[in-house]
């Protein structure tokens, strides 16, 4: 029988809720810790999910000996801080996506898990989910022949104030970090690092991105076109065009409940992969799979695809004119 994984969570909002959701489906996890800067935050969070140890700061929950791994859901600027401080006390670390803010932050975060032989990975939960890992397959078996071109938005209405997390460059607001990081990723799983990128972006009051529009081209002339906003709805679904056939992923894609595969000379197929829990929890799944093995990355979400990730991400904020008080460059 598995040991039981016992995990923490830093920043009890409302992605963190939705993890601790996840955890639920999984037997041989256990939610031990929840910490907030706010005590009663970590209370009310305690008593919802019945977590035990409930803390009124991080630092207290790094410090607990029997947390295993730390699931960190703070705001995007506090992703870097955080999972330093969770590393530093030898704590396994999931991290919400985007990892942090830059390139820069990145490659410190990676090189402190390995300097420490510490599991690390980010929450991509799109990433995990059976309908992209089983797109992920059939294109490697060459269903749809070679990948030419992606189609891919995410975009909703918001009606937040300047002051809130999506708009607020304090604390990594914009559509880019927050939304735009999901068409980016498949672009990048699929067809690698691009070699050229475009970016156009709606700068909102606050100096965040409202949205963003993106096209990548790579050296077999593959191409993708994305597009991010937090100002419109859009239909939020993604088409994947082969040499051979293509793949439509539904609204919404980047948790799709289905797909239809489309091959030349057969009729049109509707795939609805089993599906347990919420979806969170083949996150959570797969960074106890990796501690059983003594592991320090996941193959399915590396280092090094976090890393592609984030540089690519640099590369469009540069080009849309999208800067944080953290990066070290000027645009």
């Amino acid at each position: 029988m598995n040991r039981t994984i016992r995990w923490g969570i830093i920043g009890p909002g409302n992605i963190a809720r939705k993890f601790a959701v996840g955890l639920q489906a999984l037997p041989d996890a256990t939610l031990l810790a929840v910490a907030s800067r706010s005590h009663d935050n970590a209370q009310r969070f305690g008593e919802e999910y019945g977590v035990p140890h409930r803390y009124g700061s991080y630092e207290a929950l790094a410090s607990d000996p029997e947390v295993d791994a730390v699931y960190i859901a703070t705001p995007h600027t506090g992703h870097y801080e955080h999972t330093l401080l969770c590393l530093n006390h030898n704590k396994a670390v999931l991290c919400e996506k985007p990892l942090a803010i830059n390139t820069a932050q990145v490659r410190k975060m990676i090189a402190l898990s390995r300097e420490k032989r510490l599991f690390f990975m980010e929450a991509l939960w799109t990433k995990f989910l059976p309908s992209i890992r089983q797109i992920r397959q059939l294109i490697a078996e060459g269903s749809i022949g070679e990948v030419r071109a992606i189609q891919a938005d995410f975009g909703f209405r918001t009606e937040a104030s300047p002051e809130g997390r999506l708009l607020n460059p304090a604390l990594g607001g914009g559509s880019v970090l927050d939304i735009g990081i999901y068409p980016i990723f498949l672009a990048t799983t699929l067809l690698g690092r691009p070699t050229q990128v475009k970016a156009v972006a709606q700068l909102s009051a606050t100096g965040v991105d409202a949205q963003c529009s993106i096209s990548l081209a790579y050296e077999n002339g593959a191409v993708a076109t994305l597009l991010s906003t937090i100002v419109a709805a859009t239909p939020t679904q993604a088409f994947i065009a082969g040499s051979r056939g293509s793949i439509q992923l539904h609204p919404r894609w980047y948790a799709p409940a289905s797909f239809t595969l489309l091959q030349e000379g057969k009729e049109p197929l509707l795939v609805s992969p089993e599906y347990v829990g919420n979806g969170y929890n083949y996150e959570a799944e797969e960074v106890m799979r990796c501690l059983r093995e003594g592991r320090t990355e996941s193959a399915l979400m590396s280092h090094s695809d976090s890393l592609l990730l984030m540089e690519v991400m640099d590369w469009v904020r540069k080009e849309a004119g999208i800067q944080y008080a953290e990066d070290e460059w000027k645009g």
